[in-house]
């Protein structure tokens, strides 16, 4: 199924799927990065805002701006308040409506895959950094199994339903990650594994949640209720207990030359 099915657009629900996974993932992200403050930064496909606002929150920047495609979770971004240095517009990664060299970082926090062509998003995140300047993001692993309902989407498999895949899920691997910052011309590649958990109160904490996902969301709306418990019995034998759940993305930065 392809990727383009796979819409985020309420921002209140993302934050519920995703939001407690983003932090976690992104203040591991930042800790590595060490940003200096007072940076100009770009956040690309902020959705809801989560990392914009550990952006805000840990590193003082002179100003944010996130870009997203999807109103609903730009107004769920716009809401958390973050102050007079963060701004929220409709933009797209494959064209960015800033000048060359226009601000210090440009960051990609879990949308590489989802990017229609990831080495263009890319190509134009280094375009509008100024020398010297960091071009970073982190990407679930998805082919690694790296995401957050992984459980939910191999019991999905195991009863062949098709779930929708992001256009780019490779782009999450760590050697693809690579070669997009070098094809971008990219210079001081650094790259790293972040591993996260984040814990539910008990099973049916976790189904509530995993059912949002617009990548699982698309095949259960269409299961008999027969099909919908059996596939709720074989995720819950893949869920451990207490449910404690992991998953992991692969980061990188680099530095545009010059």
């Amino acid at each position: 199924m392809v990727g383009a099915q796979i819409r985020f657009g309420d921002g209140a629900s993302y934050e519920l799927l995703m939001g407690e996974w983003s932090r976690n993932a992104g203040a591991d992200f930042l800790d590595w990065l060490k940003p200096p403050p007072g940076l100009a930064w770009l956040d690309v496909g902020c959705g809801s805002g989560a990392f914009s606002g550990l952006v805000v929150e840990r590193c003082a920047p002179l100003s944010l701006l996130g870009i997203d495609p999807s109103e609903g979770q730009l107004n769920f971004a716009r809401g958390r308040g973050l102050g007079p240095a963060a701004t929220f517009k409709t933009g797209d990664a494959m064209q960015i409506d800033l000048p060359d060299n226009s601000v210090d970082v440009a960051i990609a926090a879990l949308v590489l895959h989802f990017m229609p062509e990831p080495l263009r998003g890319v190509s134009e995140m280094a375009r509008i950094v100024r020398p010297g300047g960091f071009v970073a993001a982190y990407t679930w692993d998805l082919e690694g199994g790296g995401f957050p309902y992984e459980a939910m989407h191999r019991a999905m498999l195991a009863m062949d339903f098709e779930t929708p895949s992001p256009p780019h899920p490779e782009a999450g691997n760590a050697d693809e990650m690579h070669r997009l910052w070098t094809a971008a011309g990219l210079e001081n590649i650094r790259q790293r594994q972040i591993s996260v958990s984040r814990t539910f109160r008990d099973f049916d904490h976790y189904w509530q949640v995993g059912v949002l996902s617009p990548r699982l969301a698309s095949v259960l709306g269409d299961l008999a209720p027969d099909q919908l418990a059996l596939l709720k019995d074989t995720t819950r034998s893949l869920v451990p207990e207490p449910v404690v759940l992991r998953a992991s993305a692969n980061a990188i930065s680099g530095r545009v030359g010059g």
